[in-house]
């Protein structure tokens, strides 16, 4: 199993679904972990959990994070919603919102924590992307916008941050099985005039050649290798967990 000891990672989301899950992982491998997450309760009993820290913190607020400096050898943009809308009923402070948690913080945090990583000649940064950072599908424009941006923006991390030790990769899931997935079906349901029940099997499930929902688990455990070591040569890349959807 990878080895982060003596390791600091810091985890956007991380109280909850796929950030609660690579937390777990990190300190299972020996990091000490910062649990950064809107739930400061929830963060705080993750945090108690794994003997780290709590951070509460509206990353949406990117006006407060511009001068931020953070001290982590790992760092976890993580942190995420859904709405789930046609364009031309999308509201557009909505897509702002979204623009500002999904893309903008993730910019201030890696431009938080570089000079740290830069000086010491090693940082990971873990963009979890989605599958709609590489595919699109309709009724998403605001997810699907920002995550082909986080797509990018990693991208031009990893070409900076090569000479200094640093490595930036994205991991792509397909659906997960967290709660931000779990509200989405109804939404789904009304659009597509279906029951929920018929949701996963007609809609979320379609595209995979796999016929199931990923675990948080197993994003963890990408996140975790790719934190580590033996990833030192793994830079600019996009690791799809889409049973298949990409694919196509």
């Amino acid at each position: 199993m990878t080895d982060l000891s003596g390791r600091r990672a810091l985890v956007t989301g991380g109280a909850s679904g796929i950030g609660e899950a690579c937390a777990r992982a990190f300190a299972d491998a020996g990091a000490h972990v910062t649990i950064v997450d809107l739930d400061g309760e929830a963060a705080e009993r993750l945090a108690a959990d794994l003997d780290g820290e709590a951070w509460q913190v509206d990353l949406s607020d990117t006006a407060a994070l511009a001068d931020l400096s953070l001290d982590a050898d790992i760092l976890v943009n993580n942190a995420g919603i859904q709405h789930v809308r046609p364009i031309e009923e999308f509201e557009p402070e909505r897509f702002a919102f979204i623009m500002r948690l999904m893309l903008e913080s993730p910019f201030l945090l890696i431009r938080a924590v570089l000079p740290g990583m830069y000086g010491r000649g090693f940082g990971r940064v873990i963009n979890i992307s989605s599958v709609h950072g590489l595919r699109a599908s309709p009724f998403k424009s605001a997810y699907v916008a920002a995550k082909h941006g986080l797509e990018g923006l990693s991208k031009v991390t990893a070409l900076e941050g090569g000479a200094h030790g640093v490595t930036s990769n994205c991991i792509n899931p397909g659906y997960v099985r967290t709660p931000l997935v779990e509200r989405q079906i109804a939404d789904q349901a009304r659009l597509h005039g279906l029951t929920d029940a018929e949701v996963l099997p007609k809609v979320m499930l379609t595209e995979s050649a796999v016929k199931r929902l990923v675990e948080p688990d197993e994003v963890a455990g990408l996140a975790r290798w790719l934190a580590g070591p033996a990833a030192g040569m793994v830079t600019g890349a996009s690791y799809t967990i889409d049973g298949g959807w990409s694919a196509r």
